[in-house]
């Protein structure tokens, strides 16, 4: 049997038994207008660096969040780490300070009273953290 041919100017896809010539990114025929694709390369080098601040932003509003939260994580370790011979009770402040043998101890009393090398004030809170005053 023998097969039809189609023109050139046809575009039939022998495989699929399909015309696709509106999908192609090529004018099909010499009548057809050109088919020339916008300039988009202002539109993303413009979008590109909007895109880029706002990354650059979120990266510093994480990386301050990471600076503060190691910041708390240090003060913990550093008043947890010190000793103290009472059960401190939350919202109220102490004082942390360093003795003259180098070890560090939490107090009460205010650094006006105390000698000793005052190292910061901080409050328990309720989720048993330390916040430094």
């Amino acid at each position: 049997m023998k097969k039809d041919k189609k023109p050139d100017n046809i575009v039939f896809n022998e495989e699929t038994q399909e015309y696709h010539g509106k999908l192609s990114p090529f004018a099909t025929g010499v009548s057809v207008p050109k088919i020339t694709p916008p300039d988009v390369t202002s539109w993303k080098n413009t979008h590109i660096i909007s895109a880029n601040n706002q990354f650059k932003a979120e990266y510093e509003a994480l990386q301050k969040s990471y600076n503060e939260m190691m910041n708390n994580f240090e003060y913990n370790n550093l008043v947890y780490s010190a000793k103290f011979n009472f059960e401190p009770i939350v919202g109220k402040e102490y004082h942390l300070y360093k003795s003259k043998d180098e070890s560090t101890f939490l107090s009460l009393i205010s650094p006006l009273e105390c000698t000793f090398k005052h190292l910061g004030s901080f409050r328990l809170t309720s989720d048993k953290t330390w916040e430094k005053l």
